[in-house]
């Protein structure tokens, strides 16, 4: 590789945009409820060493609920969320290094993002103000990581993931990751990302939906205020019309009975119809294993086929891994438990590998390098793998089916925008109709273009807000 790689790139200039989306029915996130969500749209700038110019895009909701989990008030947390991204769209700017993409986001995560957090937080303390969550601040700058390998591939006419490789990059995965004492053999030297991803893309992905803790089962669970906008409400209407085949069940985590008897009844109404698999999701409200084995154990002696069904166990701990060292082997003997909230980057992959945990839910919203590198890891450490939604409207549906796609997922990917805000995604709809649409329980690529992450952005009839203009929200 020569000192100075001419595929590099470096940031020349970065523009927000600010989209407000309402949800049509509620959407229940631990002990919170989602009724809207503010999406940040990032158009990326990019110069390469001789000066010639690319863009990029990257969009990623800003869900408060899910990233900064608080009884404080929503208004402030998503203010504090709101002036830390546009911070961070300074910073970036003024980050003028060359490199690949995944180098580039690597260093500014554990360099100026790091920092930034460190400042922002400090000052919020010392203003009796509750501390912005780490993954919060990942959230907050993914939309720009994502452009910025979107504007990779782009420049280079290239996919972006045909680009995770030699000879685009100058770093092999030695240079990012370390291994865990528990598997001495692993090594990352002379190994890039292009060794953990799949030869050929998969355009075709079993979608997951989401079950959530409010969301009526039939027809007899409907009250009347529903909307009525031809879309369907109850999980069995989901279920005929797009053919489901995969469910998440959202739980409580802190109500056994309730939990249990939810699964029961998502069984009881599934099991004669084209939905088999079903997966738990307690998000983080488990404090201890015991509970989630006794909710097991209790479905394997009296439900054996409902047991059967349930192909893994979703984050059921608290995310914060170095506060609560839980050991979990004894849940992870019984199904498969795969870190979500928790796996922030590799680190905490390898701190809940450590732990006893199985497998790891990969997100883009917590950045594409972080996926891409924890991916690896995972994969390495011999850990299995899935890709979870953000309910991910619009841009940011893309490079999240993108990354189920490229890698060997447990079971294809889950995707939930269609059901909670759908109308938000119709510019991207028109232009890729199987990726915003479920058909026969799957999710279809085959639209998708051939650079960067085949957005096809300017066939959109999108019409964006002035950049940096902020739309009022609850």
């Amino acid at each position: 590789m020569p000192e100075t790689n001419p595929r590099d790139i470096a940031v020349e200039s970065s523009e927000l945009y600010w989209i407000p989306v309402h949800t049509r029915v509620p959407l229940k996130f631990g002990t919170e409820t989602l009724t809207s969500v503010l999406c940040v749209r990032v158009h990326l700038k990019i110069m390469d060493r001789s000066g010639q110019s690319s863009f990029g895009w990257g969009e990623t909701p800003l869900n408060v609920q899910w990233v900064w989990p608080s009884p404080s008030r929503y208004a402030d947390r998503l203010q504090a969320l709101v002036q830390f991204t546009q911070s961070i769209a300074r910073v970036v700017d003024g980050f003028r290094l060359f490199g690949h993409p995944l180098e580039l986001g690597s260093d500014f995560i554990d360099g100026p993002l790091h920092g930034l957090w460190n400042e922002v937080n400090a000052a919020r303390l010392a203003h009796s103000q509750e501390c912005i969550p780490w993954l919060a601040a990942l959230v907050c700058f993914s939309a720009f990581d994502l452009a910025l390998h979107d504007a990779y591939g782009v420049h280079h006419q290239m996919e972006t993931y045909q680009c995770y490789g030699t000879p685009w990059m100058n770093r092999d995965l030695a240079d990012f990751l370390e291994t865990s004492h528990l598997c001495p053999g692993v090594d990352f030297h002379g190994q890039y990302p292009s060794h953990y991803l799949l030869k050929k893309r998969r355009n075709k992905l079993t979608a997951w939906h989401l079950v959530g803790g409010l969301d009526p089962l039939t027809f007899s669970d409907l009250d009347g205020s529903e909307p009525v906008d031809g879309y369907p409400v109850s999980l069995q209407e989901w279920i005929h019309r797009d053919q489901l085949q995969c469910l998440k069940i959202k739980l409580r985590g802190n109500d056994a009975i309730w939990d249990y008897q939810r699964l029961i009844d998502v069984h009881n109404l599934s099991r004669e119809t084209t939905a088999f698999w079903l997966t738990a999701d307690f998000n983080c409200t488990v404090s201890d294993p015991a509970y989630v084995n006794e909710i097991l154990d209790q479905l394997r002696d009296e439900c054996p086929q409902a047991y059967a069904r349930l192909l893994y166990v979703e984050q059921p701990f608290p995310y914060d891994l170095e506060r609560y060292r839980i050991p979990v082997r004894s849940v992870a003997a019984r199904k498969p438990l795969f870190m979500d909230e928790s796996a922030h980057d590799w680190r905490m992959i390898r701190s809940g590998f450590e732990l006893g945990w199985s497998g790891v839910a990969l997100k883009t919203c917590k950045t594409q390098t972080g996926a891409i590198l924890s991916a690896c890891w995972a994969q390495a450490h011999g850990m299995t793998l899935m890709v979870q939604d953000l309910t991910n409207p619009m841009l940011a549906q893309i490079p999240h089916c993108l990354l189920a796609a490229h890698l060997p997922t447990i079971m294809g990917v889950e995707t939930n925008s269609m059901q909670f805000y759908p109308d938000a995604s119709a510019p991207e709809r028109a232009v890729h109709p199987g990726i915003y649409t479920r058909d026969q329980g799957i999710v279809d690529l085959s639209s998708l273009g051939i650079t960067g992450f085949g957005y096809r952005a300017d066939e959109m009839n999108r019409q964006l807000p002035p950049p940096g203009s902020f739309p009022h929200t609850q």
